[in-house]
């Protein structure tokens, strides 16, 4: 049974989170492991755990020259167990958080392929579709209010 749970860089499971992050976020597109941890101390992190193995994982990271807004990133899933539910429990969970906290709007830069995951959840695209890190996105966000 899938549990989800918020964590911190201390945890044991925060390993095994990066590990997840590098296998199916960032060897997929060349970046090197642990390429893209900029910004983990001064985030929030929530993870699918299923038995003792991290199977999902997303990042919040505040955005702080924009009070009330955070960037959700980093967002895995294992392969096995997409579109089984886990992403939308890593964002429900990820978003009731940012609720309880004070944020009043969330955004991403979603990969090309994930924009109609986003979608669903409520999120809503704006600008131009950009390149980063060598893949298409597009900038995403959704009002808390």
């Amino acid at each position: 049974m899938i549990q989800y749970r918020q964590i911190e860089t201390s945890s044991p499971l925060y390993q095994k989170e990066r590990e997840l992050r590098n296998e199916f976020l960032l060897r997929p597109i060349g970046i090197p492991d642990y390429g893209w941890e900029m910004y983990d101390e001064s985030s929030y992190h929530f993870v699918a755990v299923d038995g003792e193995e991290v199977v999902g994982c997303v990042v919040l990271y505040p955005l702080l020259d924009k009070p009330g807004a955070a960037q959700l990133m980093q967002m895995a899933v294992a392969e096995g167990l997409r579109s089984k539910g886990v992403g939308r429990g890593l964002v429900d969970n990820l978003v009731e958080y940012a609720r309880s906290t004070g944020f009043t709007s969330i955004v991403c830069h979603s990969r090309d392929n994930a924009v109609g995951f986003y979608l669903k959840l409520g999120f809503k695209c704006f600008g131009e579709l950009f390149v980063e890190v060598g893949v298409e996105h597009r900038h995403m966000k959704l009002d808390l209010r």
